[in-house]
C-alpha cells in the first residue's frame, strides 16, 4: 500500500507532483469501496450531529462575534474566533517565535472508469497514498518595526499518481518531485520591515508570519527573503489553509494564477504593502524556475520574473455584512513553450508536439483573478474565485489550468458549540483554452496532464471536509472529492477520493 502523508508546520500552499515517473499497477483489495463508504458516511453523520447541536444550543446568531479580517502580513490562517490551541503554550510577550506543526494527509480512490490513460494519467485502479509535511517555524521581532523570520521543513510521502493527471489535484500539500532530497530545508527566510504613515494602531495577531502585537493603520510594509507567494496573495479565510480547510489545489488557490514558485512552492523575491483602513494595495516580484516545475530558479531578472498585484478592499457585497473583495493581476517572464508553435513544428515533421522542445527564449504568460469572501452569519462564511490565463504559452509552474471559477461555504465550530471545529463545502470548474487542448489531443505531455488524447470537457470538483478538535494541539478531520472529466477528458472519470487529515500544532 502507499501512503501519503503530511508533515506541516507552516500553513503556506505549494507542494506539487512530480514531472516524470509512473506508479505500479495495484490489485484492487475488497475494502476499497468500504473506505470510500466509511468516508462518505462522516462526513454526512458529523454534518448531521453539528446540526443538531446548532440547534439544541439556541446560539443568537446576531450576538455572536463576527468573522475578522486577517492581516495581509499574516500566516495564512483561521478566522479569528477559530481559536487554534497548541501542544504547547506561545508566549504573546516574547521577542522570539518557536512553533511547529505536522500535517499528514491520506487519501485513496477506488476503481474508476477510463477509456484509455497515458504516462501522465490519473491512474483508474485502486490507490492510496499518504503525504507528510513538517515545519519547524522560528523568528525574533528586532524593533517594534523590524523582524526576522524563517522556518525549516520537511516534506515526503507520496501522491496518487505520483501528482499526475488532474488540473485541482487533491492534495495542496504533495511533492511535485519524489526524487528531491528528503532532507529538511529552508522554506522561509524573511526581513520584514514596517513604515509608519500615521500615529493611530490597530491590534495585529501574532503569527509564524507577523511577530508584531500592533501595527500603525496606515503603512508601508516591506518584505525581502525566500517565501510562497500565496503566503501574501490571493488569500481567504475559508479557502486559504490546507491544515484546516480545503486540500485541492483549484480551491485553495486560484487555479489559472501560475504564481512564480519551484518545484517545492517557494520562490525568492520581494513584496511592497500599503495598507490603509478599509483597503490595500500590493506588489510582488519573484524568480521564475528555469524550467517547467523545475527546483532552479533563474537569477538573471532581466530574463526571468514575474510581477503580482493585489487590490483588497475590506468591505462585503451584501450591505451590513462584513466582506473582502480581492482583485489579483499577474505577468509572468520566463523560458516557457508556445502551445500553436509547437503544434506545427509537430505537423511538419509528423511527430507527437513537445512543449519543451525549443530553444532558450523568454515569452510572456498573464493574467487576473477576483477573489470574493463574504460573512452570511456570524458563523457562516461564503467565498468564491473567478481566475483567466491567456493559455498561449506553457504551463509552468503552478497547475495546468487557465479559467477556474470557485465557490463555497466555511462554517464556524461555535455554530454547534465547537469552537474549534469547522467544516465546509466547495465546487470548482477549470477549463484550458483551444490550443492547449490541441496540444493535449495530440498526444502532447503537459509537466501535470498527458492522457496521449484527449476528449474535451470542463473538469468540475466538489469537496467538502470536517475538523475537529481532539485535544490541544490535535486536529483529525475527514474529506472528501469528487471529480467530474479528470484531467478535462469526458472518456475519463468520475472519481471520489475520499481522505483522511491528522494535523498537530506545537
Amino acid at each position: 500500500m502507499k501512503l501519503k502523508l503530511k508533515f506541516i508546520f507552516n500553513k503556506g500552499r505549494g507542494f506539487r507532483p512530480p514531472r516524470r515517473g509512473g506508479g505500479r499497477r495495484r490489485v484492487v483489495p475488497r475494502s476499497s469501496g468500504f473506505l470510500v463508504i466509511v468516508c462518505g458516511t462522516l462526513i454526512s453523520v458529523l454534518a448531521t450531529v453539528c446540526g443538531a447541536n446548532a440547534q439544541q444550543a439556541g446560539v443568537s446568531l446576531e450576538t455572536a462575534p463576527p468573522l475578522a479580517v486577517p492581516s495581509p502580513n499574516s500566516d495564512p490562517a483561521p478566522p479569528a474566533d477559530f481559536t487554534t490551541e497548541a501542544m504547547f503554550p506561545h508566549f504573546s510577550t516574547s521577542r522570539l517565535w518557536l512553533s511547529g506543526q505536522t500535517n499528514f494527509i491520506f487519501q485513496t480512490h477506488p476503481d474508476f472508469p477510463a477509456l484509455y490513460s497515458g504516462p501522465h494519467s490519473l491512474h483508474p485502479y485502486y490507490e492510496e497514498a499518504l503525504s507528510r509535511v513538517l515545519t519547524l517555524y522560528g523568528g525574533v521581532r528586532v524593533t517594534h518595526s523590524f523582524e526576522v523570520i524563517g522556518d525549516l521543513e520537511e516534506a515526503g510521502g507520496g501522491a496518487l499518481s505520483l501528482g499526475f493527471g488532474l488540473a485541482g489535484n487533491t492534495n495542496l500539500d504533495i511533492v511535485r518531485n519524489p526524487l528531491l532530497s528528503k532532507a529538511p530545508y529552508l522554506a522561509r527566510g524573511i526581513i520584514h520591515k514596517v513604515f509608519a504613515l500615521s500615529s493611530d494602531k490597530v491590534e495585529n495577531s501574532r503569527s509564524s508570519l507577523s511577530l508584531f502585537d500592533e501595527l500603525p493603520r496606515r503603512r508601508i510594509e516591506f518584505l525581502l527573503g525566500k517565501f510562497g507567494m500565496p503566503d501574501f496573495f490571493d488569500k481567504n479565510d475559508v479557502g486559504s489553509d490546507t491544515h484546516f480547510q480545503f486540500l485541492n489545489w483549484t480551491i485553495c488557490n486560484n487555479g489559472a494564477w501560475d504564481y512564480a514558485a519551484d518545484t517545492r512552492g517557494y520562490t525568492v523575491g520581494v513584496v511592497t504593502d500599503f495598507e490603509d483602513r478599509n483597503w490595500g494595495l500590493r506588489f510582488g516580484e519573484g524568480l521564475m524556475p528555469k524550467v517547467a516545475n523545475g527546483i532552479d530558479l533563474v537569477w538573471k531578472l532581466w530574463q526571468a520574473r514575474a510581477e503580482n498585484f493585489e487590490y483588497e478592499l475590506r468591505r462585503g457585497v451584501i450591505p451590513k455584512k462584513s466582506g473582502t473583495i480581492r482583485l489579483l493581476a499577474y505577468i509572468n517572464h520566463a523560458n516557457m513553450g508556445i502551445y500553436r508553435q509547437q503544434i506545427a513544428l509537430a505537423e511538419q515533421t509528423d511527430t507527437t508536439p513537445d512543449i519543451t522542445d525549443h530553444p532558450w527564449h523568454i515569452t510572456r504568460k498573464y493574467g487576473f483573478g477576483v477573489n470574493l469572501e463574504q460573512n452570511l452569519t456570524p458563523y457562516l462564511t461564503a467565498f468564491g474565485r473567478f481566475g483567466w490565463g491567456n493559455g498561449k504559452t506553457e504551463s509552468f509552474a503552478y497547475t495546468e489550468d487557465d479559467q477556474t471559477f470557485s465557490g463555497g461555504l466555511g462554517a464556524n465550530g461555535t455554530w454547534w458549540r465547537r469552537k474549534q471545529d469547522r467544516a465546509g463545502v466547495a465546487l470548482v470548474t477549470n477549463a484550458i483554452k483551444k490550443d492547449h487542448q490541441e496540444y493535449l489531443a495530440l498526444g502532447g505531455l503537459g509537466f501535470l496532464l498527458g492522457d496521449g488524447g484527449l476528449s474535451y470537457a470542463r473538469e468540475d470538483i466538489v469537496e467538502s471536509y470536517y475538523t475537529a478538535h481532539v485535544w490541544r494541539g490535535i486536529y483529525v478531520g475527514p474529506n472528501l472529492q469528487h471529480i467530474d472529466h479528470p484531467g478535462y477528458n469526458r472518456v475519463r472519470g468520475p472519481v471520489i477520493v475520499p481522505g483522511f487529515r491528522l494535523h498537530v500544532e506545537f
